[in-house]
């Protein structure tokens, strides 16, 4: 045997044995939501008109909002996904707490936690901010409560003590990238805890008495502004728990057919943001009073007058059942909070449109 030949024999297997380490892990992985909105960019139809409508209002929408803002649509039953910067990296700020919640309910679905496994909150537990478990613990001494009721606070009043103790439980933030890694939706990225994260923004290093009265506040103010501005800049130039509003609407979209908990878990999550009280103003206020809004907000620090991360993402359901995944990120602006509120609620009103516009026929499970 000639001397080329022989040099192909070995060649060829060890090339394919190459693709094959190459390729296999990307062909089992679970699809990313941002593959698959490129995918859908090549090989979807045309948009319908109604889609062309709703296009161009998010697009009007977004473009004329004095400020870094990401919009993403996705009509569940089409499987279309309609945006605006919806490819980007946004800060998500409490957004973040539906992962931690998505998490905990996965380790309920494995029988690695009992939601009615009991936890008591003292003050070396409590966070920063927003915490209304801090006012009990202050009044007396420690909180008793299981996770059950923790998932509740954490998602429904956007309590960050009750999210970082869930995450404290469920293994940390590793845990929770790693859930959301497995589950094709890598480029969310989860970041840190509420100490590690507003400490950072702030140029500060966390210190558990921060979380004692305004120490947190009293200590930012004495940061130099130079600092404040590095770190302020820093997070928004590739925030640490950045996500792209197309990939939000993806993880919704999963949730909401069923791909990411049990249908026990499903139900109970779904449920628990119906009844978000936080940010009653943002998607909530656009949709009219017969429909259904499951939500999970997110609202980030203020430097310099600027507001870094102002956020809002939920599923909207019509009374005829079809449901709309939809993510507003704002990643940074001077507007007045009550401009940002508008903005959004536009962003549901245009959805509400374009459901309108849509046949009477019955809705897709997806």
């Amino acid at each position: 045997m000639t001397l080329p030949y022989r040099f192909l024999l070995v060649a060829i297997p060890v090339l394919l044995l190459a693709l094959l380490v190459v390729w296999l892990p990307r062909l089992q992985a679970p699809a990313d939501p941002l593959v698959e909105q490129a995918s859908e960019a090549v090989e979807a139809p045309p948009l319908t008109p109604a889609q062309a409508a709703l296009d161009r209002a998010i697009s009007r929408i977004g473009g004329t909002f004095d400020g870094h803002v990401g919009i993403a649509v996705r009509d569940l039953a089409a499987r279309r996904t309609l945006h605006f910067n919806g490819l980007e990296q946004f800060p998500q700020q409490s957004v973040s707490k539906l992962w931690v919640a998505l998490t905990a309910l996965d380790e309920v679905d494995a029988g690695r936690l009992d939601l009615g496994e009991m936890v008591r909150i003292r003050s070396g537990d409590l966070t920063v901010f927003h915490q209304p478990i801090r006012d009990i613990v202050r009044r007396d001494g420690s909180f008793s409560a299981d996770y059950a009721e923790l998932v509740e606070r954490a998602i429904t009043q956007s309590d960050n003590t009750a999210n970082d103790r869930i995450l404290r439980r469920v293994g940390g933030a590793a845990a929770v990238q790693d859930f959301l890694d497995t589950h094709g939706l890598s480029s969310i990225r989860f970041g840190t805890d509420e100490r590690s994260k507003q400490s950072a923004i702030a140029g500060l290093e966390w210190r558990q008495d921060y979380a004692q009265g305004p120490a947190f506040f009293e200590a930012r103010d004495e940061v130099s502004p130079a600092v404040r501005r590095s770190a302020f800049e820093a997070y928004l130039a590739d925030p640490l728990d950045g996500a792209p509003p197309v990939a939000v609407v993806g993880a919704l979209a999963k949730l909401h057919r069923g791909e990411l908990l049990s249908p026990g878990s499903t139900s109970l999550l779904l449920g628990t943001l119906a009844r978000t009280r936080s940010g009653p103003q943002r998607l909530k206020a656009g949709a009219p009073e017969d429909w259904t809004v499951r939500h999970k907000t997110g609202t980030g620090q203020f430097y310099d007058g600027e507001q870094s991360g102002y956020n809002d993402i939920g599923l909207i359901t019509s009374p005829a059942g079809r449901t709309y995944a939809v993510a507003v990120m704002i990643a940074r602006t001077r507007e007045p909070t009550p401009v940002q509120m508008e903005m959004m609620q536009e962003v549901v009103r245009a959805v509400v449109r374009y459901d309108e516009a849509l046949p009477a026929v019955a809705p897709d499970a997806g």
